[in-house]
């Protein structure tokens, strides 16, 4: 059974950044889509970013330019470097292994953006 540990949300002001990873288990990892979703409080769950076994990336419209998604296939692992963080990105952040709601997701980790 796939397990995925999120680790590195946290508090930070306005217009700082945090880096987020995901430690994946199981085997094949280089040859899932990776992506990070998010959920604020009364909000729907949306994509933040994803990439692809070939490295190629998408990014929700609200993080483009600020957000970086990346992989190290030896690891095991996938990052999101967000830069550049405002309060409407506050909310629990969530790796996932696969597509969408098909997919195995992590427990979440807290992203809170104030000052």
């Amino acid at each position: 059974q796939v397990q995925l540990v999120e680790s590195g949300g946290g508090l930070v002001q306005p217009g700082g950044s945090l880096r987020l990873s995901c430690a994946v288990s199981g085997s094949f990892f280089s040859l899932y889509t990776m992506g990070w979703y998010r959920q604020a409080p009364g909000k729907e769950r949306e994509l933040v970013a994803q990439i692809g076994s070939s490295g190629a990336t998408n990014y929700g419209d609200s993080v483009k330019g600020r957000f970086t998604i990346s992989r190290d296939n030896a690891k095991k692992s996938v990052y999101l470097q967000m830069n550049n963080l405002k309060p409407e990105d506050t909310a629990i952040y969530y790796c996932v292994r696969g597509l969408g709601s098909s997919g195995s997701w992590g427990q979440g980790t807290q992203v809170t953006v104030s000052s």
